[in-house]
């Protein structure tokens, strides 16, 4: 694969300094973590490997990955363990893709309170998903989620949103039929924003009354609980959005469209265009006016600004499972699944007990098997710079 003409890598490097200079004091230790690994990343900084193909001797040397979540080079391998594995849960059945966004003035509240309102936001959309489902009126089946946080809109601003892929369906309450939704319709999205929202402005509510949440700056002022009382009162009355997409064709593009979303960073490197020391260009869409991608220019530093606000907080789960997808009991529900459809068991999984960093692309001679031959940390490949 061939490297991007620009990375984000290469503009934390040029002007990430200078940046962090000017900005001391006002970055979190996460984001300054997530810089220095960006940086690092498939440089000497991390030590590698040297490999040589066993067809026709080409020798190269490949350098380690930083393996955080928020560089964009290190996502391709990582999403295709994650696929692989969820390749075998996938059920024969119709698969909704629907999105919960929460409204801007909760954008503010979000980014100070990240851990509290994002993990908020997961619970409510998951909520109202199982709860609608659950209810006979509608469907009257347990069902399983898959929820994919994403904190940014096309132009890099904060926009906190969660994709959730559902299956057409569930098992009834007494587990004894698979129930089916209607063809093309999965659930009333008016519905799911209502119950969304109630449960969503409740949750906050309690999180506030518990002093889980915190205030700085023009938002200091929600400190109190009758500023934030009055704060949310509108939000209770305004339309929130959720929507339903189509249905996706069968197993496969579904997993095509995971395979875009799970493991995306706030922008790829391949919507770079340029960068210098006054601005970085790069290729967006705007959803509000359908048509072939628009160029967007920002400052250098309000670009690398931007970047680091969708830093997640450590230990906090971007993908999370509900239902009968949930972790603690997904492999006996599925199977309950596949009886009910009359369907063959799962295959099994692939062993994914190596490093992505242990796989080596083929050979860009012949296309052959290239291996390792030898390894190296960071003070021996300084070693190898120093004498070549």
């Amino acid at each position: 694969m061939s490297r991007p003409a620009l990375e984000v890598a290469d503009i934390f490097r040029r002007h990430g300094e200078a940046w962090r200079q000017a900005n001391a004091g006002h970055l979190s230790l996460g984001q300054l973590r997530v810089m220095s690994a960006i940086e690092a990343c498939r440089t000497a900084a991390l030590g590698g490997h040297v490999e040589r193909c066993e067809e026709c001797a080409h020798t190269r040397i490949a350098y380690n990955s930083c393996r955080n979540r928020h560089c964009p080079k290190c996502q391709g391998r990582a999403a295709a363990e994650w696929l692989a594995a969820r390749e075998a849960e996938l059920l024969p059945v119709p698969y909704f893709h629907v999105v919960f966004t929460l409204p801007a003035a909760i954008g503010a509240i979000a980014y100070q309170n990240k851990a509290a309102v994002y993990g908020l936001l997961f619970t409510a959309a998951a909520e109202a998903l199982t709860m609608i489902a659950a209810d006979p009126k509608h469907l009257g089946a347990e069902i399983g989620v898959t929820a994919v946080l994403h904190t940014w809109g096309q132009n890099l601003d904060h926009h906190p949103h969660v994709h959730c892929i559902v299956p057409g369906g569930g098992f009834s309450p007494d587990r004894s039929r698979w129930v089916r939704c209607r063809p093309g319709f999965f659930l009333p999205v008016r519905v799911l924003s209502r119950l969304f929202r109630r449960l969503f402005l409740d949750g906050l509510t309690a999180l506030h009354a518990a002093g889980e949440l915190h205030f700085f700056g023009e938002l200091t002022r929600l400190g109190t609980a009758s500023a934030f009382r009055a704060h949310l009162a509108q939000l209770r009355k305004t339309e929130w959005v959720v929507y339903a997409k189509k249905p996706f064709a069968g197993p496969a593009q579904v997993l095509a469209y995971l395979a875009r979303y799970t493991h995306r960073v706030a922008i790829g490197n391949s919507r770079l265009i340029s960068a210098c020391a006054d601005e970085v260009r790069f290729r967006w869409k705007d959803y509000r006016q359908p048509g072939k991608p628009k160029v967007m220019s920002l400052a250098t530093g309000e670009f690398i600004r931007r970047f680091l606000m969708h830093t997640l907080p450590d230990g906090f789960h971007r993908i999370r499972y509900y239902g009968f997808a949930a972790n603690g009991h997904r492999s006996e529900k599925l199977a309950l699944c596949r009886r009910l459809l009359d369907t063959r068991p799962a295959p099994t999984e692939p062993d994914g007990d190596h490093s992505a960093d242990d796989t080596p692309l083929p050979c860009p001679c012949c296309g052959g098997r290239m291996v390792i031959v030898e390894r190296f940390d960071a003070r021996q490949a300084t070693a190898r710079l120093d004498s070549s």
